[in-house]
């Protein structure tokens, strides 16, 4: 898990008088990351006679937050949900504390804060209307947006005012609804931006528009470190269109490749047509020096070598693997490979930048807005407290937006231009800038007793490390059923320095893990000549015998318990065992534990003509003891299956330092012919909501990959499969 998504803050309640009378609630914090002292009142619930207006602090990327997270509010506030509207927030986290999209994070960090937030106010208005009655507070009661006592009512807009004088109480004190109580939680509602999506409103970063703005495209190195050596700047603004073009230099914003600018040409046109016909005029000569061998067959053999060759790092050890394999009953090795892979979202990055001389004003689709204000102060020299950030619902995120580098971007063009500018880039620029998925090369080892169990497990893994540190994304430790009911468990690495920039893709470091080891799996309950299922099921019940589960309230360990489960659930929903299945289809399975969620997928595969199609996807999910809202959950169930299938078909390579995949026609996405029917069913448990952005994804894969050997007898093991490869 990445460290930038960890909650370490103790939260309070403050309240305060809206503008024009009413009352604002909000959180603070006792800062510990982001400051040593207490932060400034943030406002989530403004409440006036004109009615109840929640603001939602995270990027939208579309995973429904804006609507989830006022759900929680609404639900504790008493409130229908036609009752209320939907701000967003602008990023500040000194004012509304974490603000990210990203680890499947949002569930588990606002379950709590946000239905105390709406219990607060609760108490606070029910607080003011007994005082204006005379009557005790637990003399009352809400419903509707009603403060209520015997025949009386009161508006909450009543007596908002009111309530904006007391103080907010101790979050700990409050009673929270019982969960049988809910009206608008675990209940559908619709996103609250859907109808403008529908309708085609403007409401994406792309379609942002400001006053006296130009539009920008920026000429990015084709080699990853290379330098501009020159360029015919006076061709570009010769052609019609353009209003400016000028060099911008890496060297002079900190030369941070990662974050900051990189050597390239800006140009301004009064559209983007104009903007991008222009850039084939700059006949821009580079230094490429940089990208020299890094090239993706020079990776695979490096990677080939190293395989064979002691590991470079223990990663995590228990027991005496290398007797334990000595002494197995069969043993089972195989290599696997998983390549490097883009974030592709649908709307291509973009950002619009007003710097002035009394501040800077940002409208950006981003997933982490609190890093993209800081580097843009950074890299044109003011104070942080100056930039405001107006966060953009994205079309699409996937963790790409974790990086703010076009934001950066924009920020520099338009102080070196003097205007508003709203940079956007083609999708060549977004596929061939990047922070990739970083590939991985591993070998497996399992060794099996005489009654079919896993004994013994070992992994070497070849990633990549950039700048000598393991490079973003590129964690492959084995988790879950290999590492978790073995005794015996090795996990080593060895490195291959890249110049690439890497990141993190939706389920980060487990999207290429799952495919790995649940694959592995299969091939280990092949060996042992048991049922797929049977064989995780086993294992995991003669684990729990012997290693009876001791952390339930750790939501990050490893559950077995919840395993089993979800993969027993999925079997009987699948007809698993028990359906015949035409000639060339048959089932695959795998389960996963990610971002606190636990998986289990069947894949029904056809293979025809060389290539697969996958028919059917049955997933069972835990996420906890209540799906906020059933229909969003579901898409992003849904999404996610999709996504997964989608990462089999593609791949990025590599020459001389240079990406050689440029657009769909050489980087292939799943289209609509090819999506499968996907039925989704949620476990009710009694564990606290998780989210569920991520957690479907990574099971998907190795339940295709086996599949297809259910069929074939091949075995999958390096992606991406092409059409033929099947044959």
């Amino acid at each position: 898990m990445d460290d930038r998504f960890q909650p370490s803050r103790r939260l309070f309640l403050q309240a305060g008088a809206a503008a024009g009378g009413g009352l604002m609630l909000g959180f603070g914090f006792e800062a510990q990351a982001l400051s040593p002292a207490t932060v400034d009142l943030n406002h989530f619930i403004r409440i006036s006679l004109r009615g109840v207006t929640i603001i939602s602090k995270n990027p939208e990327i579309g995973q429904g937050i804006k609507t989830m997270l006022p759900m929680l509010i609404a639900e504790e506030l008493d409130v229908t949900w036609d009752q209320i509207s939907i701000e967003q927030a602008d990023g500040d986290d000194k004012k509304y504390g974490a603000q990210f999209a990203g680890g499947s994070m949002a569930t588990p960090m606002n379950w709590l804060p946000m239905r105390q937030a709406g219990a607060a106010a609760r108490h606070m208005l029910v607080a003011a209307a007994a005082a204006k009655w005379g009557v005790k507070p637990e003399d009352c009661t809400t419903k509707a947006g009603f403060v209520l006592n015997g025949g009386r009512k009161l508006a909450y807009g009543d007596v908002a005012a009111d309530a904006a004088k007391l103080t907010a109480p101790d979050p700990a004190t409050l009673k929270l609804k019982d969960p049988k109580a809910f009206t608008i939680i675990g209940k559908t509602h619709k996103g609250y931006d859907s109808p403008k999506i529908v309708k085609g409103q403007p409401i994406f970063g792309i379609d942002t528009v400001v006053p006296d703005m130009v539009h920008a495209v920026f000429v990015r190195p084709p080699v990853f470190g290379a330098k501009i050596v020159s360029a015919d700047l006076d061709a570009a603004k010769a052609m019609t269109g353009v209003k400016d073009a000028f060099i911008l230099k890496a060297a002079d914003y900190g030369d941070d490749w990662l974050h900051g600018v990189k050597d390239g040409v800006a140009i301004l046109a009064s559209n983007t047509w104009y903007a991008n016909r222009a850039r084939e005029a700059l006949n821009i000569q580079w230094d490429s020096a940089s990208g020299a061998g890094h090239t993706t067959e020079v990776y695979a053999a490096k990677a080939a070598e190293l395989l064979t060759a002691a590991p470079v790092k223990v990663t995590s050890s228990q027991g005496d693997v290398d007797a334990a394999l000595a002494k197995a009953h069969k043993t089972v090795t195989a290599d696997y490979g998983a390549p490097f892979l883009p974030h592709v979202n649908m709307e291509p990055q973009n950002c619009t930048v007003h710097v002035r001389a009394d501040g800077v004003e940002i409208w950006a689709p981003t997933q982490l807005p609190g890093a993209g204000r800081d580097l843009v102060a950074k890299a044109v020299g003011v104070a942080p407290e100056t930039v405001v950030v107006h966060m953009i619902r994205c079309g699409g995120g996937f963790g790409r937006r974790l990086e703010n580098d076009y934001m950066v971007e924009a920020a520099v063009i338009s102080k070196k231009a003097g205007v508003p500018v709203k940079l956007t880039w083609t999708r060549e620029d977004d596929i061939q800038n990047d922070y990739f998925r970083p590939g991985a090369h591993m070998r497996l080892e399992g060794g099996l007793d005489a009654d079919g169990r896993l004994t013994a497990f070992r992994q070497h893994a070849v990633t990549y490390t950039r700048d000598g540190k393991v490079a973003q994304g590129a964690d492959v430790d084995a988790r879950g059923l290999l590492a978790v009911t073995t005794a015996h468990n090795r996990m080593a690495e060895s490195y291959i320095e890249t110049p690439m920039t890497t990141g993190y893709l939706r389920a980060p470091s487990s999207n290429l893990l799952a495919f790995v080891s649940e694959a592995f799996v299969d091939e280990l309950a092949h060996a042992a000549g048991k049922d797929a299922i049977a064989f995780r099921v086993d294992q995991i019940e003669a684990h729990l015998k012997e290693h009876p589960h001791t952390e339930a309230g750790n939501p990050w360990a490893y559950n077995p318990e919840r395993m089993r489960d979800v993969l027993k659930i999925v079997a009987e929903r699948s007809g698993w065992g028990k359906t015949t299945l035409p000639k060339g289809t048959a089932f695959g399975v795998a389960s996963y534990f990610c971002h606190q969620g636990y998986f289990a997928e069947v894949a029904q595969v056809k293979v025809s003509d060389g290539f697969f199609h996958v028919q059917k996807v049955w997933v069972v999910g835990d996420i906890g003891s209540v799906v906020i809202n059933p229909s969003h959950a579901a898409n992003q169930v849904e999404g996610s299956v999709i996504d997964g299938i989608g990462e089999m078909y593609g791949e990025i390579t590599f020459a001389d330092g240079g990406v050689v995949q440029s657009n769909f026609h050489d980087f292939p996405m799943i289209r609509m012919p090819q999506a499968p029917q996907i039925d989704t069913h949620f476990h009710i448990t009694g564990f606290s909501p998780t989210g569920v952005g991520e957690p479907a994804l990574p099971p998907v894969v190795p339940a295709v990959a086996s599949a297809i050997f259910a069929v074939t007898g091949m075995r999958v093991r390096n992606l991406p499969i092409r059409p033929g490869d099947l044959a």
